[in-house]
């Protein structure tokens, strides 16, 4: 599963960062990387870009770069008022 697919409020653990040469090297520098826990917040009013929480803060991607992040869905589910 892609990061791109994960329903809003949900959680998962990458598993892999794909892409090649800048590209890859942008998503690790972002903190995209293997066995990070990532929570979908929240998408913009026509679902693209993303915003993410991660390592305690918010990330905005847009769906297309979000395709090349590999996934493993936890289950966690965000209940809402809940801090992240």
């Amino acid at each position: 599963m892609t990061l791109d697919s994960l329903p809003i409020g949900q959680s998962g653990v990458i598993t892999a960062v794909h892409g090649e040469g800048a590209l890859r090297l942008r998503f690790l520098d972002m903190g995209l990387i293997p066995k990070t826990k990532v929570l979908v917040y929240k998408a913009a009013p026509l679902g693209d870009p993303i915003e993410l929480h991660l390592r305690g803060y918010s990330l905005t991607v847009r769906k297309e770069d979000a395709k090349m992040i590999e996934i493993e869905p936890t289950g966690a589910e965000r209940k809402e008022g809940a801090k992240v």
